[in-house]
């Protein structure tokens, strides 16, 4: 009984503690991802064997030799993994079995490429940034460090917190989730933006360099810090109660939102053709600025308003009078008002007059000696004025004529001219007989 139970705990020695496996098997990567022997084989994250050699094919990949407990079948991949991002060597290699279904791999079987996959490492991510960026990250964590230096409590006090921003975060990650289709709009307006950003690396690169002086400053505002971060729970509380509220105002908003939307669709046109009139606006505002208000005295709307109480003041008096002149004047306005077109006529036929002439000139002639001012004396040869009385004499009767509106030529057959009646003269204030002889 004695030499059985010690049997058994030989095999399950060998089982268990065994660091050589029954099978073997060569596993080709691309690099060996910083492995060394005796490194760990794990399946579903248990050990089943160990890392027994590195070495180089003869195309300079690693070849790397393990010992497994368990037999593999085809379909089996491996994976260089890592414990932790900041290690070294504490790299082991991940093995997913192909299915028991497949054909079982013979012992010493090579895994290719196309079954294994290489770890990147950390160093490989830095490597990749110009070395401006990789200052400034060097500086930012530095930074970092120099923030939280003899904080220890003050940042314990804060990690207080800290579930409670995972559980915001939690309901926010939900919230993104409960709308696919946004979240994927979201990812691809963010792939473009990486797109941008990757294609500006020295501006990138500037703006960490800019970040590293602004984390410098605020660590060098430790107190001020300090206080915004104590008063920062109850006004987290107040913007959650706030927040709380406002999903109920969002939902009301949500119908009115719904139909504004066929509303919108035509404000893109609307607001393309707005934007020439904006553009016409802006030089309007500012002559508009120039009327309302410019240097100097009396050259603005501002100074107008200012002298208007004063003509204000000086209108009251003349308006009245000035309204009681136009009154006074309207029946004269109304008299004159039918001769329209006996006034228009006479400039109008003024040109075709003075455009005839004759061998003395034109028929229309304005001369001194036509106004009749001066006779001529033979004896002394010489002009002499001529008297007041005589100065009419040679133009016949000075009777004022009386003519009604169309009375400054022959009447015409139809007896539409001279006018009068039906309006504002009448017989009594013309001749309709005072006309021109002809026919």
């Amino acid at each position: 009984m004695i030499a059985a139970l010690a049997v058994a705990v030989i095999v399950l020695a060998v089982v268990f503690l065994g660091g050589g496996g029954g099978h073997k098997y060569t596993l080709v990567f691309q690099n060996a991802g910083q492995l060394v022997p005796d490194n760990q084989v794990l399946i579903g994250g248990s050990p089943v064997g160990t890392v027994e050699s590195i070495g180089l094919t003869d195309d300079n990949l690693a070849e790397v030799k393990v010992s497994v407990d368990q037999e593999l079948h085809e379909g089996t991949t491996a994976t260089i993994r890592a414990t932790s991002l900041s290690g070294v060597a504490n790299h082991y290699v991940s093995i997913s079995p192909g299915p028991n279904s497949s054909p079982a791999l013979e012992d010493g079987a090579e895994l290719g490429l196309a079954s294994t996959t290489t770890p990147i490492d950390i160093d490989q991510l830095f490597n990749t940034f110009p070395p401006r960026v990789r200052q400034g990250l060097s500086d930012f964590i530095r930074g970092n460090a120099a923030i939280y230096s003899g904080q220890g409590k003050n940042a314990n006090q804060a990690y207080k917190y800290f579930g409670s921003a995972l559980n915001r975060a939690g309901a926010f990650a939900h919230e993104l989730n409960a709308d696919q289709r946004l979240l994927s709009r979201f990812v691809v307006s963010s792939s473009r933006l990486t797109t941008a950003v990757a294609g500006r690396g020295e501006e990138l690169s500037s703006a960490i360099g800019n970040a590293s002086t602004a984390f410098n400053a605020i660590a060098q505002e430790t107190a001020a810090f300090d206080a915004t971060l104590h008063r920062l729970p109850p006004v987290l509380r107040q913007s959650n109660t706030t927040f709380v509220n406002l999903r109920a105002a969002l939902d009301d908003l949500e119908p009115l939102v719904n139909t504004a939307k066929p509303a919108t669709r035509e404000l893109a046109p609307f607001l393309a053709e707005l934007r020439p009139v904006f553009q016409k606006l802006v030089p309007f505002t500012r002559n508009l600025k120039l009327i309302v208000h410019r240097p100097g005295k009396a050259n603005d709307a501002a100074d107008l308003l200012a002298v208007l109480p004063k003509v204000q003041n000086l209108t009251s008096s003349a308006f009245p009078h000035s309204e009681q002149a136009i009154a006074d004047f309207q029946p004269n306005l109304n008299f004159i008002r039918a001769y329209t077109p006996d006034l228009f006529n006479a400039f109008s036929k003024l040109g075709q007059v003075a455009g005839y002439y004759d061998g003395n000139g034109h028929y229309v002639r304005a001369v001194t000696a036509g106004q009749n001012l001066f006779r001529y004396n033979a004896g002394s040869s010489e002009l002499e004025p001529i008297t007041k009385s005589e100065q009419f004499a040679p133009f016949g009767s000075t009777e004022v004529n009386r003519r009604c509106p169309g009375g400054a030529t022959q009447p015409a057959a139809d007896g539409s001219n001279p006018w009068v009646g039906g309006g504002s003269v009448d017989s009594s204030e013309c001749d309709p007989s005072d006309v021109p002889p002809g026919p």
